[in-house]
């Protein structure tokens, strides 16, 4: 996938995926200037809030955390003598629940993303600043320095590691979504489609994935019809009434989708999740630093500690994203071919 078509592949899904419930529960769209800065503390020391004003997007869960000594030990002495983790997210002009994105009191950049920059920070023992960009704008201020890693759905590639150092902490996943009601599970083959009606997003990373199947399928005597829709209303509407059998589409947009419908008559479920980077690799989304900064191996010496201690499932579970776990985050782990990313 080709680093920005990925990046705009993802959001234009997860704005099909979410519209309809970010219509009903009147979320706030990220706004103010591109520099716009917003800090957090915690609770009370010792404690991490995740999923404050999520507006539905995320189950409020108090988290204790508190300073690895031996951790924060390993940063840059800029970083460690200034108090404070500046953390990067390129959430504006709209935001992506439930990623990142203003939160129902209007003001505050929440979502999965900032959370787990704000875990990070507490081992640490720094303070989190989050700086809400422009996508782009993200990138300059890891480059000009103003930004120290960026927690922002960026996806782990060969091209981007030529100016950028990685610590992954998520699956980079794709997801089906059916009706509750529906027994069907992609279960990882796509021989499981055959015979299916599947909707998915034009001019997309997961379109191009689903026609590959198709074609398969094809020169197997089956047959896969795709189907396209304008906006997420048409496309909801036709999986309640039964015109389409499942939705192809980001896994975090479909895990919101899927939270924010389970209480009423057209609940959704995943009926199973691929990778993004098909099927030689598993993507991963990741901390993102400037090339030799020498934050890449604390913060996933962070996230580890976060793994291993059992906080990383709780900040997981709060968003409904359980299912894009990583065992271990990586330094530089292998990331999207330079030929296809």
């Amino acid at each position: 996938m080709p680093a920005h078509f990925t990046r705009r592949s993802l959001i234009r899904g997860i704005i099909a995926a979410t519209a309809v419930a970010s219509l009903a529960t009147g979320l706030a769209a990220c706004g103010g200037d591109s520099d716009a800065a917003t800090t957090t503390s915690a609770a009370k020391t010792g404690e991490v809030v995740v999923g404050q004003v999520s507006n539905g997007a995320a189950t409020q869960t108090t988290i204790k955390v508190s300073e690895v000594k031996s951790i924060s030990a390993e940063l840059p002495d800029s970083v460690r003598k200034s108090g404070k983790l500046v953390i990067g997210e390129g959430a504006l002009p709209a935001g992506f629940p439930p990623l990142a994105y203003v939160g129902s009191d209007q003001k505050t950049l929440t979502g999965s993303e900032p959370d787990l920059g704000r875990l990070v920070a507490a081992v640490f023992g720094l303070k989190s600043e989050i700086q809400n960009a422009t996508w782009e704008n993200m990138f300059v201020g890891i480059d000009s320095g103003k930004v120290d890693v960026a927690f922002s759905n960026v996806t782990d590639t060969e091209e981007r590691k030529k100016k950028y150092e990685f610590a992954s902490y998520r699956q980079d996943n794709l997801a089906f979504t059916v009706p509750k009601k529906s027994t069907w599970n992609f279960d990882g083959d796509y021989e499981n489609l055959a015979g299916k009606t599947v909707s998915v997003s034009a001019g997309t990373n997961q379109e191009k994935i689903l026609l590959e199947w198709k074609k398969k399928l094809e020169r197997e005597g089956k047959k896969l019809t795709v189907k396209y829709f304008q906006d997420s209303n048409s496309v909801y509407l036709a999986l309640s009434s039964g015109k389409i059998d499942a939705y192809l589409g980001p896994n975090p947009g479909i895990a919101y989708h899927n939270k924010q419908t389970e209480n009423t008559p057209n609940a959704t479920r995943t009926a199973g999740t691929y990778s993004g980077a098909g099927a030689s690799l598993q993507g991963l989304i990741a901390a993102t630093a400037k090339k030799d900064s020498g934050l890449a191996k604390p913060l996933a010496d962070a996230i580890n500690y976060l793994i291993e201690h059992g906080q990383y499932a709780q900040w997981l579970k709060a968003y409904n994203l359980s299912n894009e776990a990583v065992a271990k985050s990586e330094v530089n782990p292998p990331g999207l071919p330079l030929d296809n990313s």
